[in-house]
């Protein structure tokens, strides 16, 4: 039987015309903001690619 894919992983991550998973913002962003300085804020805001060890567990999960 298929496996079926993980539809809140399809929503969290894009897939780039070179085949790398992009992240819209970093982990951990939603918390703890007042600790954090003004340009920690703004990195977390940028979309980032996963890393390659990642990307490969995280592909398998959308079946991509």
């Amino acid at each position: 039987m298929k496996q079926k894919s993980r539809k809140s992983l399809q929503k969290r991550f894009k897939l780039s015309a070179k085949g790398k998973l992009i992240r819209r913002h970093q982990l951990g962003a939603g918390h703890l903001k007042r600790k954090k300085s003004k340009g920690a804020l703004n990195r977390q805001k940028k979309t980032t690619t996963v890393f390659i060890t990642e990307a490969k567990k995280l592909k398998r999960l959308i079946s991509i």
